[in-house]
């Protein structure tokens, strides 16, 4: 069972901000493409960001402009800064290590934009 540390979620009014963060062990972090995944009830699972090794940065369109991925390779940890923030935007963000051996995901942290 490979432990991700994930955090940063919560309840913020619409246009605020937040910032996901997301640690995993060395030898996962170093060889993967990290990324973040948002889903709602009764939705699939929705690409939100990714960031692979060498930096390459892809973003949802609903995203784009509005949030900023970044990997710490010294921390061994992935972010997520979230602004501007959307009740759409409510869901439940997991974290995502994936290369061509393996695929693994966190447990997930509830991000609620609500007045």
């Amino acid at each position: 069972q490979v432990q991700f540390a994930e955090s940063g979620g919560g309840l913020v009014q619409p246009g605020g901000s937040l910032r996901l963060s997301c640690a995993v062990p060395r030898s996962i972090f170093s060889i993967s493409t990290m990324g973040w995944y948002r889903q709602v009830p009764g939705k699939e699972r929705e690409l939100v960001a990714s960031i692979d090794s060498g930096g390459s940065i892809n973003y949802a369109d609903s995203v784009k402009g509005r949030f900023t991925i970044s990997r710490d390779n010294a921390k061994n940890t992935v972010y997520l800064q979230m602004n501007s923030l959307k009740p759409e935007d409510t869901a439940v963000y997991y974290c995502n290590a994936k290369s061509v051996w393996l695929d693994y995901w966190g447990q997930g942290t509830q991000v609620t934009v609500s007045s």
